[in-house]
């Protein structure tokens, strides 16, 4: 008989503690530890059922190749996975719901299934009529599309063995349970074991396996982050409802760069490609609006140019407020205490509002000084040329700091039509274009105020 024993785990962060507390001590969240009953995984209920265990081998003689990979078709998403997806690799995608990740996954095993052979789709959370009325809407009909309707980790795996896919799609992770556990669907217990059991399941068998996961509440992934540890490549899904555009940004992938994002667009037949970001996010730009500049950001190797909106306003509270979309909030105060010290410009009083249209999120310091040249635009009420890209990270010495694939940038930028950029001086020196676009260098911000004023 399989051995037991009682524990309580935090369904917050996956501290795991043999008695009950009121806080944990990992992530000090109240009433947070769950009753969880654990057995023994070295019991025979829990061994998995595979290929025997394989000898060593010299590795020179492993035979690998990137043509190995599965494309999917969807240009964004393979781009994302690192031109494609790994036989045996283990995907976890994850997102707010209602966001599009059924749908993407649905789009890629049709897509997979016609071109490798056989996908095996598991539902949890939807019946198979329910799968079927959302691939009538996207138009899919392959018929080596498999769909499954199951919540049982075992019975899923029999199915497996039988049908021997080329790929599984599992919607979701916290749908899915092993029946010799006594804890609930979705707790901490049961998502680490399932997610081992497929582990070892996808790399005995070479069958790629795709994993949607569910976010708290905070925007992280439900389980909680040991799920990300198990796992080969995590993507997360972004973007808000109310907009059409959606990004998928990988935040791990053994397989490829993290630095790579897909964007997508989201129609009633489904999502579909997006092949020039730069072109959507800056169609609807208004001209002559003070606050409002463009942008270029690196996301990997793809250049994009981006609408930034800056709106300084009197604060109607005692401690002014710095509210953005897109940027991190703690950058644009150290940024708003450079204006203050190095150009003299006093906006404390002011709350200060930044934006990125279309819903991106940047990350990267190439904006900085497009932030702070629409922070003054603004406080200033002056337009900025439409037709001038801002580039550049700009340091607490009010210097302009160079930014890598500036080449890229600039050709991105005189593609779309733009006739001036503002850059670092040291990107300048040496730079050779063949586009028409004129080139300002700046050494520090009274450089580009002087240039754009």
């Amino acid at each position: 008989m399989a051995k037991k024993r009682r524990q309580f785990v935090c369904q917050e962060c996956g501290y795991v503690s043999l008695k009950w507390l009121g806080r944990c001590p990992e992530c000090q969240k109240w009433n947070s530890l769950t009753e969880e009953i654990e057995f023994d995984t070295s019991s025979p209920a829990h061994r998995t059922i595979g290929k025997p265990s394989r000898q060593p081998e010299p590795i020179r003689e492993i035979a690998a190749s990137e043509e190995d990979r599965l494309l999917t078709g969807i240009r964004e998403f393979d781009r994302v996975l690192g031109d494609g997806i790994v036989p045996g690799s283990v995907i976890l995608i994850g997102g707010d719901p209602g966001i599009g990740k059924s749908t993407l996954l649905l789009q890629a095993s049709d897509a997979v299934s016609q071109v490798y052979g056989t996908v095996l789709y598991v539902t949890g959370e939807e019946s198979a009529a329910q799968t079927k009325l959302r691939a009538n809407r996207l138009g899919l009909s392959s018929e080596a599309l498999l769909v499954l309707c199951e919540n049982d980790l075992e019975q899923i795996e029999r199915h497996i063995e039988a049908v021997q896919p080329g790929m599984v799609v599992i919607d979701s992770i916290q749908a899915v349970y092993l029946p010799g556990l006594q804890s609930a669907p979705g707790s901490v217990t049961q998502i680490r074991e399932c997610a081992g059991q497929l582990l070892i399941l996808a790399k005995s068998n070479d069958i790629p396996v795709m994993l949607v996961g569910h976010v708290t509440k905070d925007g992280a992934l439900a389980g909680p982050r040991m799920l990300e540890h198990i796992v080969d490549t995590v993507l997360y899904f972004e973007g808000e409802q109310q907009h059409i555009y959606r990004v998928l940004r990988a935040v791990k992938n053994r397989f490829g760069s993290t630095n790579e994002i897909g964007i997508f667009e989201m129609l009633s037949r489904g999502l579909a490609d997006v092949e020039n970001p730069s072109v959507l996010f800056l169609g609807d730009r208004q001209e002559n609006i003070s606050g409002s500049v463009v942008v270029s950001s690196i996301e990997g190797t793809r250049p994009l140019l981006l609408e930034l909106q800056a709106l300084v306003s009197p604060s109607n509270f005692a401690f002014p407020r710095n509210t953005t979309a897109g940027v991190d909030r703690q950058r644009i105060a150290m940024l708003v205490a450079v204006l203050h010290k190095r150009l003299g410009m006093n906006i404390g009083d002011s709350d200060v509002f930044v934006n990125i249209t279309g819903g991106v999120r940047v990350d990267e310091p190439g904006i900085d000084l497009g932030i702070i040249i629409a922070i003054i635009s603004n406080h200033r009420d002056i337009t900025i040329d439409p037709y001038t890209v801002l580039i550049g990270e700009v340091g607490l010495g009010g210097e302009v700091r160079p930014v890598a694939h500036i080449d890229k940038r600039l050709r991105e930028a005189a593609k779309l039509g733009f006739k001036r950029a503002i850059l670092p001086e040291t990107n300048r020196k040496g730079l050779d274009l063949t586009e028409d676009i004129e080139l300002f260098g700046a050494k520090n911000l009274h450089d580009a105020l002087n240039t754009l004023f």
